[in-house]
């Protein structure tokens, strides 16, 4: 697998449009060969707090959440230790089932996949594939403005949590 769980996750990718939906300050990770294609943001939050967040902000938007995978719970179970690692997986099959009308081997990133980690300085990141990544990588040239809306949705998802773009406590 060229891209590992966090490069397989499609999570709505921000892609060209993130930076309407991101905070300036929002860090997007560089592009290395182990992470190609995929978008990184800093959470202002803790972990648990940044999956209850985006897990709310996907509600609050009508998508469908299909599960919540425990990375670092499969991994104690195998006697691995990891760090937090939460994967989430969600979509809006009217608009992710397009990009498999125009390739079906692009089920591979669908439904959206969008991954919560705790670095070893306990700094919690969000990462998600690109929707322009998923695109090329399928070579579907005719969705364009749904692999945008795809890009804008997962933007304004991930800017729940994005440091930056943290309100003000109460």
């Amino acid at each position: 697998m060229r891209l590992g769980l966090a490069g397989s996750g499609a999570l709505v990718l921000a892609g060209l449009f993130l930076g309407a939906a991101l905070p300036a300050s929002a860090e997007q990770a560089p592009a290395t060969a182990n992470a190609a294609g995929v978008i990184r943001v800093a959470s202002a939050y803790g972990f648990d707090e940044t999956v209850t967040r985006l897990k709310g902000a996907i509600a609050a938007k009508g998508i469908r959440f299909f599960d919540e995978i425990d990375q670092s719970q499969l991994g104690a179970g195998a006697k691995i230790p990891l760090r937090p690692s939460k994967l989430l997986l969600f979509g809006n099959p009217p608009l992710g089932v397009q990009f498999l009308t125009s390739n079906p081997i692009a089920g591979l990133d669908w439904p959206v996949r969008m991954l919560v980690v705790q670095d070893a300085e306990g700094k919690v990141w969000v990462a998600w594939t690109d929707f322009r990544y998923i695109a090329q990588r399928y070579a579907i040239a005719d969705r364009d403005a749904a692999f945008k809306m795809a890009s804008e949705v997962s933007g304004s998802i991930a800017s729940a949590v994005a440091a930056g773009n943290r309100p003000a406590e109460r």
